[in-house]
This record gives C-alpha cells, sequence and structure tokens, in this order.
C-alpha cells in the first residue's frame, strides 16, 4: 500500500514485460470473475446494498462503474500490486462473501482501486500517512475515500513501545479505547469520526512504511486494529489481514495483539485473523 518510490510496486523489466502483461489481463479476468460472484454474495452486517455514492463534486458513483474502471485500470497498467496474486486471494475469498461491508485499509496506492471494487456497494476507507501521496492518487482516482493520518511512533521505538504497553493502564485490553487515547502510545487517538463510529467488518494493514528506523511503523496500525475489533458489538469476527509479516516487528506485534490463537490462514507475506469481540475473548488480547 506504500508509495511507489518505496517498494509499493515490484519495478519494471524489459525482459520480463510479456509475463507482466499477461498477469494483468489474468488480474482483470481474476477480478470480472469477482464481480459476477457478488452479486449473489452475503449482505454484511444486514445492510442493504450501496446503489450508488456521491463524490465531493456531487456526482453519484455507480458501482458497477466503478468495477469497469477497475478492469481497465488492471489490463492497461504498467505496474503491479505489491501483494501477490496468492496473497491478494486470500482476502478476496472473504470479500466476495461479505459485500458490502464496512472495510477499513491501511495505506493508498495503485491497488486501491481494486480494493475499492472488492467493495463497490459497501464502505471502503483508506488510511494514508503522507497527505502529498493522497492527492497523487485521488488525483487519478477521486472516487476513493481516504484519510490522513498522524502517526506518534517510529520504527526505531517498537520495543520500548511494547514496555509502554504493559506499563501504562490505558492501553490495557481492559480499556481498550481509541478516540482521545493520549496516554497510549499505541492508540490512534486522533483518527475522523468516521473510523471511530463504524464497526470495520474487514481491516487490512499494508501500511504505513515500517522498513527504516524514522518510519512509523505498524505498531498503532496492528495495535488500534486489535481494539476495533474487540469493540465490536456486531455479530461475527473482525477479519484483519496484516502483509509483510516476515518483517519482525509485524510478527511480534501481531501475536502480541492479534494473537495466534487467532490466526487463520497465511500464503506468502500475509496473515489472516478472525478476532473476536471482547465479550468472547475475555479480558486480555491474547
Amino acid at each position: 500500500m506504500q508509495k511507489q518510490s518505496h517498494s509499493h510496486f515490484k519495478p519494471e523489466k524489459s525482459w520480463c514485460l510479456v509475463i507482466a502483461l499477461v498477469g494483468l489481463i489474468g488480474g482483470a479476468l481474476f477480478i470480472s470473475v469477482f464481480f459476477k460472484t457478488s452479486e449473489n454474495s452475503i449482505l454484511c452486517n444486514n445492510q442493504a446494498p450501496n446503489m450508488g455514492k456521491f463524490l465531493d463534486n456531487g456526482k453519484r458513483l455507480n458501482p458497477q462503474q466503478l468495477q469497469l474502471d477497475a478492469i481497465l485500470h488492471y489490463a492497461t497498467s504498467r505496474v503491479i500490486p505489491q501483494q501477490s496474486i496468492d496473497e491478494i486471494r486470500v482476502s478476496f475469498d472473504v470479500l466476495k462473501n461479505k459485500t458490502p461491508c464496512n472495510f477499513l485499509v491501511f495505506g493508498l496506492g495503485h491497488d486501491s482501486i481494486m480494493w475499492a471494487s472488492f467493495n463497490s456497494r459497501g464502505n471502503t476507507l483508506f488510511l494514508e500517512e503522507d497527505p502529498k501521496w493522497v492527492e497523487t492518487i485521488l488525483k487519478d482516482a477521486p472516487f476513493l475515500h481516504a484519510d490522513t493520518v498522524k502517526y506518534r511512533t517510529m520504527l526505531s521505538e517498537a520495543d520500548e513501545l511494547v514496555e509502554h504497553y504493559h506499563k501504562e493502564p490505558d492501553c490495557s485490553a481492559k480499556k481498550s479505547f481509541l478516540r482521545g487515547n493520549h496516554r497510549c502510545k499505541l492508540a490512534l487517538d486522533m483518527l475522523s469520526d468516521e473510523v471511530y463510529n463504524k464497526e470495520w467488518d474487514v481491516i487490512m494493514i499494508d501500511a504505513p512504511r515500517g522498513y527504516f528506523a524514522e518510519a512509523p511503523g505498524r505498531m498503532a496500525a496492528i495495535y488500534s486494529a486489535a481494539v476495533m475489533a474487540r469493540n465490536r458489538k456486531g455479530n461475527g469476527v473482525t477479519h484483519i489481514y496484516l502483509h509483510d509479516v516476515d518483517r519482525k516487528v509485524e510478527k511480534i506485534y501481531a501475536e502480541l495483539f492479534l494473537c495466534r490463537k487467532n490466526l487463520v490462514k497465511g500464503v506468502g507475506r500475509i496473515w489472516h485473523f478472525e478476532i473476536p469481540p471482547a465479550s468472547n475473548a475475555g479480558n486480555n488480547f491474547c
């Protein structure tokens, strides 16, 4: 989900152009199959289908048009998503049965059109750290819904923040709150009301950047996603997907807050968790 200049996408190589084009065409077919499947899918949270959304210019966004635009975009694009087709299918298999639903995505990039099209009749919100990157992406895809997030953490603080979590009462699973939680450094305490007021059925964590010391790291995103899932009042579990689990911090924080017992599938560098609400999970994260 990160910016292309930060390895959001694999660089194109002339010697594999043919293979890449075949993959892109295959991806377009993959998306088209999803659209046919999603028409008969199970509604999430008993929501009625969203027959159209309004853009900032007042025009209504037609879900079918979004799907067609997505097919055209990926059939002609020269870049490929950071996630592999096998990794994408892990979340695709759930989304095709959950849409329309509330889908929260940490990260904004060229694959965001794909995620939005998978849930074209639902609510998909992207959280991105870089305001300039938001402007760049929305310039070509104004129908995407994105908020800018200010993180209070740095990757270099990952170990220190684990100690902070154990010592700070407002970080405890018993309290589990985000809005205005200034004492817990892992809590995303200044998000938009929309994030706090909705119950998110599916959460994808593929940002913020977490590969150099001064980067925000994904510690707060993982912790906050776990809190959102525990605070769920509706039926069922929250599906959380964490990418780049080959990295030390992602793996440590996943096992601390998302829990091995909730891990239902792992493919490549992505883990899929099903997190029950606190009423079914007790007073501890894990």
